[in-house]
């Protein structure tokens, strides 16, 4: 995702910030954010409906997503969940909506994290440099990662460096968040990963999760490798303690 450009004064090379799609039906809310992200560096795009945004963000991708939830046409999970299909471009949920099922209805979609409405700005600004930290896109702040030797765990293969997972051979297809939890888990096969732990795994620290949010990312991880393999069974649940990764 890292690109560059020319700096034509000095010949040096400046990074492009990352782009960030922002869709949302309320004009007032795409003003205000466009011109915080712009304002802090990056490119932006808005779009004003589920459905013209879920197009133009599956031809041209952008370094991470914000989803209102409703919208007209189509509504936020539904994007996400199409997207999904073939995608895993960070999100993340902004709703006006109260009820708690949303956030797990998002999570099991595959958002990567969640705001509920009215929230700070800053706020959203720091929950996205966390997300694409995580993603290793060269955020504002953001750290240089290094190689990293691929993980190999029986019929589990997981790399790092081009954030890629197959099991026996064939592509899993993970967010970003999906692939940290598994990361942490596959790094010390039997050994138990309390939910606390995965959090840190893959949240920063100004990030706040609750327990829901690690078993319905993990019950997504499940579902992905059992689309696979239907008989897959290496996270292991250990109720009261956390999960664990069972080598075969």
């Amino acid at each position: 995702m890292a690109r560059q450009c020319i700096a034509a004064k000095t010949g040096t090379a400046a990074p492009i910030m990352p782009t960030i799609a922002l869709v949302d039906d309320d004009e007032n809310i795409l003003a205000s954010l466009k011109v915080l992200f712009e304002g802090e560096g990056y490119a932006v795009r808005t779009f004003t409906d589920g459905a013209g945004a879920l197009a133009a963000l599956s031809e041209n991708p952008p370094d991470i997503a914000i989803l209102d939830i409703k919208m007209p046409r189509m509504d936020g999970v539904e994007v996400l969940r199409r997207l999904r299909q073939g995608s895993s471009l960070p999100v993340i949920f902004l709703t006006s909506k109260d009820d708690e099922m949303d956030e797990v209805v998002g999570f099991n979609v595959g958002a990567d994290d969640y705001i509920k409405k009215p929230f700070s700005q800053r706020l959203l600004s720091e929950r996205v440099k966390a997300l694409l930290r995580r993603t290793r896109v060269g955020a504002p702040g953001g750290e240089a990662v290094g190689d990293k030797k691929p993980i190999v765990r029986g019929e589990l293969t997981l790399d790092p460096n081009r954030h890629a997972c197959t099991w026996k051979g064939e592509q899993v297809r993970l967010t970003v968040t999906e692939f940290l939890i598994l990361q942490a888990l596959a790094q010390r096969p039997g050994y138990v990963k309390s939910r606390d732990q995965l959090m840190d795994a893959a949240y920063d620290d100004q990030v706040y999760v609750d327990d829901r949010t690690i078993d319905s990312h993990i019950k997504r991880l499940r579902k992905k490798f059992r689309e696979i393999d239907g008989e897959f069974d290496a996270i292991e649940t250990l109720y009261g303690v956390g999960y664990r990764y069972n080598e075969s």
